[in-house]
């Protein structure tokens, strides 16, 4: 994202190095080189954070790499639109938002006091663009956070096999993920992200393999022939379609985190080698696992995918993924929470060090997030339904619609035929993704007899 006087998306560059004599002076003039009234001379004053040295200062600097994992949704995307379409607009949106990261990187390092993407709608287009921008981030993180939490009590019901009432087990995983998201650093997160990794890949290969080497799907009739209806190309209505595009553009939708963790990068050079790896990484993994689940499993293919296999199966897989779906959650909560924290106090000492004012944002900022991740979690407690319209209401107005609006880029015309592409495509998904998710929410109420705090069972284990 950024303005059309503000940046170049020379985004097939290495950041760094094409930019760097050119746009010099311009960064010298945008970093504070003084600390406001009160501060040490001669300690680091970082663009964003302010002081980040000296007694009792907090070095948010620190975090490597950090990225959480997504797309248990794409089995059913492939479901809905067919396994042939399904891969081309997976391939093509996992393009548009590598694009759109890679030029949040480029605007990141023009402008070095830019934390968020309302700080880019601040620097864009003035006070409208950041209220905008701030929203939507905001509100997209939260969101997610709540999907993550319903996950979560998922998971516990299909350990549980349906033990207790799902606003219960909705209540425990916002439990759980409070006070791990009150870390104030992404480096202190660093050690749980990891831990999900390596236990939610093997929890997903667990069930791909299972359900290949010819386990009946969960969803299935457990005896007599099935027909698995495997579908190349799909034939949905125009909801169901907007509906699958929707869930794709969520999960590649993790754009609004890029900019808050390449400001806790210990080198804000490697932000181009992580977004190659883990779009790359992420789109290889989302069709291989997607078509080969979707393959053997077809139309009783579960959201999310881990409850696909059997009831065995089913089980172990979620007990493995347990930790990465606690650390979904842990992490939205924790950049919605410092994305409160840092507006609120940016610009004073209190942001990285450790007084009463400082623990008060701090904690208010996360207690409040959380509550109202929860409050979405069991106000709207359809997975599929859930993640399709925060990738449609927000997903698309960031990760698509954001760079959409950039015109000058490596050749003019070029830049803005592409970005005038990019943008219709997101208008499309936006109005209809959200319209199709609707319709999806309001058919699974209609299906199982759903409400707000519900207690069914949302694993298909009773």
């Amino acid at each position: 994202m950024s303005g059309t006087t503000e940046m170049k998306t020379g985004h097939n560059s290495q950041l760094g190095d094409k930019h760097e004599n050119v746009h010099q002076a311009e960064m010298q003039r945008d970093s504070p080189t003084t600390l406001e009234e009160g501060g040490e001379p001669g300690h680091v004053v970082d663009d964003v954070f302010g002081e980040t040295e000296g007694k009792g200062a907090v070095h948010y600097q620190t975090c490597a790499l950090c990225f959480p994992s997504r797309g248990l949704t794409i089995p059913t995307v492939f479901d809905s639109l067919g396994l042939v379409p399904g891969i081309i607009c997976l391939v093509v949106v996992a393009c548009v938002t590598t694009w759109t990261d890679i030029s949040l990187g480029l605007f990141k390092q023009r402008h070095p006091d830019v934390y968020s993407l309302s700080d880019c709608g601040r620097v864009a287009f003035g006070l409208p663009g950041s209220i905008i921008f701030a929203a939507c981030t905001w509100l997209f993180q939260t969101f997610v956070a709540g999907g993550a939490l319903l996950s979560i009590s998922t998971a516990f019901n299909a350990l549980s096999l349906h033990g207790t009432c799902t606003a219960v087990f909705v209540l425990v995983s916002f439990l759980i993920a409070l006070p791990i998201a009150c870390m104030r650093r992404l480096e202190e997160l660093k050690w749980l992200s990891w831990i999900g990794l390596c236990t939610i890949l093997p929890a997903i290969l667990l069930v791909t393999i299972a359900v290949a080497v010819g386990g009946r799907p969960a969803a299935a009739p457990q005896t007599g022939p099935i027909d698995l209806n495997v579908k190349l190309f799909g034939s949905p209505t125009f909801a169901q379609a907007m509906n699958a595009v929707s869930n794709l553009v969520f999960s590649f939708s993790a754009t609004p985190l890029y900019l808050p963790m390449a400001c806790e990068m210990r080198r804000i050079e490697d932000y181009p080698k992580a977004i190659y790896a883990a779009q790359g990484f992420i789109t290889s993994f989302y069709i291989i696992i997607g078509s080969v689940v979707y393959w053997y499993a077809g139309q009783y293919v579960a959201s999310p995918a881990l409850g696909t296999a059997g009831t065995l199966f089913k089980r172990i897989g979620y007990g493995l993924a347990l930790p990465g779906l606690i650390f979904s959650a842990v992490i939205y909560i924790h950049l919605a929470a410092k994305f409160i924290f840092m507006r609120t106090l940016r610009g004073t000492r209190h942001i990285t060090h450790g007084t009463k004012t400082h623990w008060m944002v701090w904690l208010g900022s996360c207690a409040g997030c959380a509550i109202f991740s929860y409050i979405i979690a069991s106000a709207i407690p359809v997975f599929n339904g859930l993640l399709g319209l925060v990738g449609a209401l927000f997903g698309t107005t960031m990760s698509f619609n954001a760079e959409a609006r950039e015109t000058r880029t490596l050749g003019l015309t070029t830049g803005m035929i592409g970005n005038a592409v990019i943008f219709l495509l997101g208008a499309l998904v936006i109005v209809g993704g959200t319209y199709g998710s609707a319709l999806g929410i309001r058919d699974d109420y209609a299906e199982v007899g759903g409400r707000p705090f519900s207690c069914a069972d949302n694993s298909g284990s009773s």
